[in-house]
């Protein structure tokens, strides 16, 4: 295995536009689709059955794509970290958290995930903090913190729920920078697969020992926002992360879901009943801009 620098380009593919947009919606519109699911299930339940949805789907997948699924022997290592990362420690602390925080503000703290991905592949990528990923932090982060306002209240009434989702934004974030760093072999398809697999034995066993009095019948509500997570949180969206990551540098990348807590926040108004301020508005103007310092290609001189 070895270490690789990535594109030296500062802004996304063009091939990966498309891919974006379908993760900002299916990750958005997912996180009213957790708090929906954990009304009636409890986390590690919740997870594991999200994760092991996730992990069968990609296997088959890559199976009936023939892809290449056997991990050599030297990438089992970076991918044990790498899935303890993406999958087991930001599966447990979101679900924590959202239960203590509305879900659109829950999204909005897990988002400021660039800013310590960008932050973590300067020293450890090398890659280049340019003018134009130092405008895109600012303006992100300016409308993010706009959208944080409104909830300081509710920050202060439960700093661990704010804690726990900022830990999994950290953690995510380190997870995407080794993914950068260790690049695997396997298709994107199979790499993916194994993270969820790893990633959720903690999972079962969190449930199986924690949570077997829990378990009771599920309302519809529940199964809504549990066959949401299985099928396109779990098994589309982190395909289609991946391959963004695979396609672009790891800062880049993270600064292009900068417009996911936006979907969050005004699906949550759509399936929650949450309601946005003039916060919301003015914060998605700036992370709309953040976005394109990110998309729009540098005019190249004649």
């Amino acid at each position: 295995m070895r270490a690789s620098m990535g594109p030296n380009t500062a802004t996304l593919p063009r091939s990966t536009w498309l891919l974006l947009a379908i993760l900002t919606l299916g990750w958005g519109m997912n996180w009213p689709m957790i708090k929906m699911g954990l009304a009636d299930i409890p986390v590690f339940t919740f997870r594991f059955l999200c994760v092991a949805a996730g992990a069968i789907g990609l296997f088959a997948i890559a199976r009936l794509s023939g892809l290449r699924i056997a991990v050599p022997r030297a990438e089992w290592g970076p991918l044990s970290v790498m899935s303890l990362c993406n999958v087991t420690l930001w599966n447990i602390l979101i679900a924590y958290g959202i239960q203590m925080m509305p879900s659109g503000r829950s999204a909005i703290l897990a988002y400021t995930m660039p800013l310590w991905t960008v932050l973590l592949s300067a020293p450890v990528l090398h890659e280049k903090l340019t003018r134009r990923r130092l405008a895109g932090i600012t303006l992100g982060m300016g409308g993010l913190g706009l959208l944080l306002a409104a909830e300081l209240a509710s920050l202060r009434a439960a700093p661990l729920g704010a804690l726990l989702i900022v830990g999994a934004a950290l953690s995510w974030a380190t997870g995407t920078t080794l993914t950068k760093k260790y690049r695997s072999s396997l298709p994107t398809t199979s790499f993916t697969a194994w993270n969820l697999f790893l990633g959720g034995i903690p999972l079962a066993v969190g449930a199986l020992l924690l949570e077997p009095s829990q378990w009771r019948p599920i309302g519809p509500s529940a199964m809504v926002g549990l066959i949401y997570n299985m099928i396109v949180a779990f098994v589309i969206c982190h395909w289609i992360w991946f391959k963004i990551v695979s396609l672009a540098p790891a800062g880049v990348s993270a600064l292009g879901t900068l417009t996911i807590p936006v979907v969050a926040v005004f699906s949550g108004m759509l399936l929650l009943g949450e309601r946005p301020e003039w916060s919301d508005y003015a914060a998605l103007a700036l992370i709309v801009a953040a976005v394109a310092t990110v998309l729009i290609p540098r005019r190249q001189p004649r």
